[in-house]
């Protein structure tokens, strides 16, 4: 074989990296199952072996037991973390996929995987052949030869990386590549619990290297070294010679390179497909299988067909077999493009005569508030859709609307939407209201599973095993080519929106047992749906924006933002780019040598986010105007400048779209523009609110806002006596936390103890711990748990709610608000100390945040009732947080005032506790708040 090249995949470093790449969004089947490592490994391998085209290949695991490492040094590796759960139940199907691939898994008992790859790396060097080593471990870095490489998958869109010689040495400081060990063992590893010599870095250890050459020679020449740098060199001289040891990969572990062994081979396609099936593995399934293999196993599906309303273990039977998933290609459908006057009159008599049925809009782009209808389908049975195309004239797409107004309109016709919210709002600025019971199945997934996708290919691939037609197969990948609907056949849209509506319908048909199962069938009604009607209204409404003060603003904020900037130049004597955290962590840290904490970014770095940055900001000048500077540029380019660019040419008005189906608490969201982050503590985020004006000189702004909201709730849901009583009697609930934690008089509580009570109150909501209030009150760690244990002496409900809920998580998997609504915690019961701590205060904080969801939901659907009831001419234009804003004439205001707080106060009449509103008005946003 001419082009002889060995890859060896390090599996668990693989694994490891593919889980936590999505461990903000991890990827959940309908089992429940978290295939993230399984998918992110899966893919990994296929790329390798379709752009690398490799000869020969292995993947590599570390044993299960203990490696000689652990009798040279008992506590290496003592300090990691135990295996999340979630890799635990990934690693037999990876191996599984591996094997189906037929490519060797190689382990060794009592050898890393870095040892097995090391010791047939070298050996098949000697052959000839040139050896990848796939991995992300920096320790590779030890064997990379002439022909031998590290070879880094893609992450994050950055592509593959394969190191050489020339790149270790550049990227390590170093003169030859055994130097590795050396750096390694100076410096240590946190991550293996290798000790190395206190006080020495990477940058210094290479300094070392260049004088002494290796560790062995720095211990010999201790005496040249000076001060703190010697005395540490003589105390841990052993400690670092061990720690070299550790490092050092053992290339001579019991295992011999056979070549035939190592030969790719093509994969065992149906034990694959029988893997991906089971793992819902539909795309991965069409990239590696193909679509022939889909088709030859989806036969039985083929002729299949039945009412919307069928069984639903018939559906469920069914879609045992699928592999990849049914399309429209290989599935009995009824898909019919209504044109004629006899269809269409056809279609509205079948509509108007049904109790119930499923339906979607077509547009010109994503904002409903800009888009142009280009048509509508709708669906009454499983695998029946119509779809009616619309005239681009406004007039005449009216007029069409016109005829199917009363059937959208009729409050007796229930009908089925995913996102209902955006086609209801589309079809509002065309006259129609759709009104009458919606099931929104976006919605009704969102109860069901808070922390998953949402989107329509997602559920039907997921539930219904079914790949619906992608819309770039209509209009292209984004970009300048990319069409818009209207460019498309109308025979095209047609089967690509008929099958929409009945999707739609066939997800509702499959969610709604399983709403009703969960008990969460009233918190869709009562709370979910009212909800998406009244944010279709608000969305329509919008609110006026002063875009000439922005304007003025703009150039005054970059005026300050210069300021600053010099200032910061000036502190740090020397002009970099601010903008940019690698320039930013050099100055600090290397520059200006503020101590540095942290373990550095995977890339060498020094981190510098705003957490790290926040927590030095007091002790250092030019830290603090940093963070001035980033907070500053963001605002301008985020809502300075931003803001006057999307309001709406056709009402002049700015819409933002309110997201009702993605924070796992339950709390609305909003983006394009995203109005919850615009910061108000500071001066020149407060003055953005300014922008925020009444419609005309008639009207004023009014903006309510619920009081100490969460810690109302938390006293309610605890039972809490001491806090209801505090709440109860009018008291400032701050001050008396003081009073009770510092044991003085509530009258003689001193500012600075009302501060600290008032950060222990919250610190408690959110499952906060000592350390962390050590850090936002600048005090000792023992001086925070004390103040934490005497906060729970005097709050003895507090505490037993902490631990009762915890209790309860673990055991049931999930949390509820006072409405029902349920956060599940996957990792409750983990391992890992790290994801049981984070699931931990979820578990605590989640039903206080999400009932005070629910509360302010309760409130808007009632208030919008309320106008409506009342024919008031104000509206309702913003939520954010616990505040909602209004839009009200001069002559309404007073009645407003009252209404507003009548409902806000009263939309949970069951609590115990006293909810407090506060209401102010202004010709802006700034003054009302």
């Amino acid at each position: 074989m001419e082009d002889k090249k060995l890859y060896l995949l390090d599996g668990h470093a693989l694994v490891y990296r593919a889980h936590f790449a999505f461990i903000a969004r991890p990827l959940i089947n309908s089992k429940g199952l978290n295939t993230s490592a399984i998918n992110g490994f899966t893919r990994t391998l296929w790329d390798l072996i379709q752009k690398e085209k490799p000869s020969h290949i292995a993947v590599a695991f570390d044993p299960s037991g203990p490696t000689f490492r652990h009798e040279q040094y008992s506590l290496y590796k003592a300090n990691r973390e135990e295996q999340p759960d979630d890799i635990k139940k990934a690693f037999p199907y990876i191996k599984q996929i591996v094997e189906a691939f037929n490519i060797p898994i190689v382990t060794v008992e009592n050898y890393e995987a870095d040892d097995v790859i090391g010791t047939l790396a070298k050996q098949a060097e000697l052959e000839g052949y040139k050896v990848y080593m796939v991995t992300p471990d920096k320790d590779y870095a030890q064997l990379v030869s002439s022909n031998i490489f590290m070879y880094k998958p893609s992450r994050q869109g950055n592509g593959i990386e394969i190191l050489g010689e020339k790149e270790i040495l550049t990227n390590w400081g170093i003169k030859r590549v055994d130097q590795v060990i050396d750096v390694l063992g100076m410096q240590g590893d946190a991550v293996d619990n290798i000790p190395g010599i206190p006080g020495i870095g990477p940058k210094t250890a290479v300094k070392l290297l260049e004088e002494y050459d290796s560790v062995e020679n720095l211990i010999a020449n201790v005496n040249q070294l000076k001060g703190k740098q010697k005395e540490r060199v003589e105390e841990f001289a052993d400690q670092a010679l061990l720690s070299k040891k550790l490092a050092t990969i053992d290339c001579n572990a019991p295992i011999r390179f056979d070549a035939s062994t190592f030969v790719i081979d093509p994969p065992n396609r149906s034990q694959l497909a029988e893997i991906f099936k089971e793992l819902e593995f539909r795309s991965i399934a069409q990239s590696i299988l193909g679509q022939d293999v889909n088709n030859e196993t989806n036969s039985t599906r083929t002729g299949i067909q039945s009412s919307l309303f069928e069984n639903e273990e018939s559906r469920v039977n069914l879609t045992e077999h699928s592999i990849a998933s049914l399309t429209i290609d290989n599935t009995e459908h009824h898909y019919q493009l209504v044109v004629s006057e006899r269809e269409i009159e056809a279609l509205i008599n079948r509509l108007s005569s049904a109790s119930i049925f499923a339906f979607d809009t077509e547009t010109t782009g994503l904002d409903a508030n800009l888009a142009q209808l280009v048509g509508m389908s709708f669906s009454l049975k499983k695998g029946e859709g119509y779809y009616v195309s619309v005239p681009k004239s406004k007039s005449e797409a009216q007029k069409l609307l016109g005829r199917f107004k009363a059937i959208l309109e009729d409050e007796k016709i229930e009908k089925i939407a995913q996102n209902y919210k955006y086609d209801a709002l589309i079809l509002k600025h065309y006259g129609v209201e759709v009104k009458g019971h919606i099931w929104d199945t976006m919605l009704l997934h969102y109860l069901l599973e808070p922390d998953l996708r949402h989107n329509m290919d997602y559920l039907a691939e997921t539930y219904l095993k079914y790949k619906p037609i992608s819309i770039t197969t209509l209009i292209g990948e984004k970009g300048k080519k990319q069409l818009k609907m209207t460019d498309v056949p109308v025979e095209q849209v047609s089967d690509y929106a008929a099958e929409d509506a009945d999707i739609t319908g066939q997800l509702y048909r499959y969610f709604i047992p399983k709403v009703k199962e969960a008990g969460l069938e009233q918190l869709y009604l009562q709370v979910e749906e009212p909800l998406a009607k009244v944010l279709v209204d608000m969305e329509f409404e919008g609110i006026n924006l002063n875009s000439d003060l922005l304007s003025e603003y703009a150039i005054v904020l970059k005026g300050k933002i210069k300021e600053v900037e010099s200032n910061i130049y000036k502190i740090a004597g020397r002009e970099f780019n601010i903008s940019s955290p690698k320039q930013v962590g050099e100055v600090l840290f290397k520059h200006l040598n503020i101590p540095y904490r942290w373990r550095k970014t995977k890339s060498g770095q020094y981190s510098t986010n705003e957490e790290k940055l926040s927590e030095l900001a007091e002790n250092h000048p030019v830290i603090k105007e940093i963070l001035n500077h980033r907070g500053m540029t963001k605002l301008l380019s985020t809502y300075v400048e931003a803001l006057p660019k999307m309001v709406n040419p056709k009402t002049k008005r700015i819409h933002t779209s309110f997201n009702q189906a993605l924070a796992a608490t339950g709390r609305l969201s909003s983006h394009n523009p995203n109005l919850q982050n615009i910061p108000i503590r500071t001066p020149e985020g407060a003055k953005v609110r300014e922008a925020f004006i009444p419609r005309d000189e008639n009207h004023v702004l009014l903006a309510a806002d619920y009081s100490q909201i969460e810690l109302r709730l938390i006293a309610e849901i605890s039972g809490d006596e001491s806090m209801l009583e505090a709440f109860q009697s009018g008291r400032d609930i701050h001050s008396s936390t003081a009073a009770k934690v510092f044991n003085v008089p509530y009258e003689q509580v001193t500012k600075d103890q009302r501060y600290r009570a008032k950060t222990v109150n919250f610190s408690i909501i959110y499952g906060a711990g000592a350390t962390n209030l050590s850090r936002q009150l600048n005090i000792k760690r023992t001086e925070a748990n004390e103040l934490i244990q005497q906060y729970f002496k005097q709050y003895t409900g507090i505490q037993a709610y902490m631990e009762n809920t915890v209790a309860l998580a673990r055991s049931q998997g999930f949390v509820t608000t006072l409405l029902g609504r349920r956060r599940y915690l996957r990792d409750i019961n983990s391992k890992s100390s790290l994801e049981k701590s984070n699931a931990e205060r979820m578990a605590i904080n989640s039903p206080i945040q999400g009932s005070a969801a629910d509360l302010i939901k309760l409130a808007m659907i009632n208030i919008s009732r309320a106008i409506k009831d009342s024919q008031l001419k104000s509206r309702m234009i913003l939520q954010v947080h616990d505040e909602l804003i209004f839009d009200v004439p001069q002559e309404e205001l007073e009645q407003l005032k009252s209404l507003v707080k009548r409902e806000m106060e009263n939309a949970m009449p069951s609590l115990s506790v006293p909810i407090l509103v506060e209401v102010g008005v202004g010709n802006n946003w700034r003054e009302a708040h």
